[in-house]
């Protein structure tokens, strides 16, 4: 009896919680080794909300140009060149232009969130900041039922491997989703939703998280996706600040993100040269922090310095759990030394915009180290 030949992996990829600039870098570098690797490759819009809502409408043959990937009029020894057949499948423009949602009926997206790409779909995807894919913080992921239904998703398009860019909440419903995926082949083929032939075939799903997060919050890894060009855009929005911070003798209270985790504050701080940095990790040790700023600052003002910057990380906090906020400081420094002194909070200028070079390089690094993990992993391989 002749030998199966062995299935074609299928991968899907999905970014998911906020965004970071290198998130379309490493879906560009998760479609291009997959493909280079035999696979077929896949998004998932809206990150887990797309997985939940699935596809309710087929392609449409918008690009008469392509059959499944593949170029017309082909000669017979590139028909079954695996870059080839993966070339392109018509919906990458409207993925980059987000226009996914157009109401042009000859070629949308709506009603399909579980879409396959080919090579050129994801062309200069790399230097593109923010995720092209979308994402979102779905609440009906994080119910049974949820991911009961992106589970039911999944199988029907056939994919048995899932790369998930997030940060810690997007990876945390990752590993969930992975443990509990044995019970929802269960649940489904008990009712009916999948046969014996799907029970088997998809009995395992083979999982992998990238870290995209500008906080690098996450413990055991050294850099997360997005936070060298976050820090980028603290430094250089600094920098700007810092003329007109000396030019009138000011002080700026400038608030960074970060959640609970000090890092952009603290090597903001160091890059930028700030005077004072609050960050949650190392509160002030006295029990009054305002004294132990103003005697810094004071200092620092007594030797001629003109300006002053203090960097407030948004989790900062006292000894004592209480919060410090980035108006307490301007009150402090306005009443008690009597500094002219001005908030800046950065907000979302921080993650947006193109990524820096590191921001390129890391995620594609870890989307083709992704790759060759799924392929080499087994029903008893832990997550990644």
């Amino acid at each position: 009896m002749a030998q199966q030949p062995p299935k074609k992996m299928k991968i899907a990829v999905l970014t998911s919680g906020g965004d970071s600039a290198g998130m379309n870098a490493a879906v560009r570098a998760v479609v291009k080794m997959g493909i280079l690797r035999g696979c077929e490759t896949w998004v998932v819009r809206e990150g887990y909300e797309g997985l939940v809502k699935g596809n309710t409408e087929a392609p449409s043959n918008y690009n008469p140009s392509t059959i499944q990937g593949n170029p017309i009029n082909l000669p017979d020894s590139l028909k079954n060149d695996t870059l080839v057949r993966n070339l392109r499948f018509g919906d990458g423009p409207l993925l980059r232009d987000g226009e996914g949602d157009t109401s042009d009926a000859s070629h949308s997206l709506k009603g399909r969130y579980i879409i396959r790409v080919g090579w050129d779909d994801v062309r200069g995807w790399m230097g593109e900041g923010g995720t092209f894919i979308g994402t979102a913080r779905s609440t009906t992921f994080r119910t049974p039922e949820g991911r009961l239904a992106a589970a039911k998703n999944l199988i029907k398009e056939g994919i048995d491997a899932l790369v998930v860019c997030g940060g810690d909440g997007s990876l945390t419903g990752a590993d969930r989703f992975r443990s509990e995926w044995p019970d929802h082949v269960k649940t489904l083929r008990a009712n009916g939703d999948i046969g014996d032939e799907e029970v088997q075939k998809y009995g395992h799903l083979k999982i992998v998280g990238l870290v995209g997060s500008i906080d690098n919050d996450m413990a055991l890894t050294d850099m997360t996706i997005g936070a060298p060009t976050a820090l980028h855009r603290i430094c250089e929005a600094i920098d700007n600040i810092n003329t007109t911070a000396a030019s009138h003798s000011r002080a700026f209270v400038v608030e960074v993100m970060g959640r609970h985790c000090g890092w952009l504050a603290l090597v903001a701080g160091i890059s930028s040269g700030a005077d004072f940095i609050f960050i949650p990790e190392r509160p002030p040790s006295s029990d009054n922090w305002a004294e132990e700023m103003c005697a810094c600052i004071k200092a620092h003002r007594n030797v001629g310095k003109r300006k002053t910057i203090v960097i407030v990380a948004e989790g900062a906090h006292d000894k004592n759990l209480e919060p410090i906020r980035a108006d307490d400081v301007k009150k402090v420094l306005a009443d008690q030394l009597g500094l002219d002194t001005r908030v800046t909070t950065l907000g979302h200028v921080q993650r947006g915009g193109r990524p820096c070079a590191w921001d390129r390089i890391l995620p594609t690094l870890q989307g083709v180290e992704a790759v060759e993990v799924l392929l080499s992993a087994t029903p008893e391989t832990p997550s990644y």
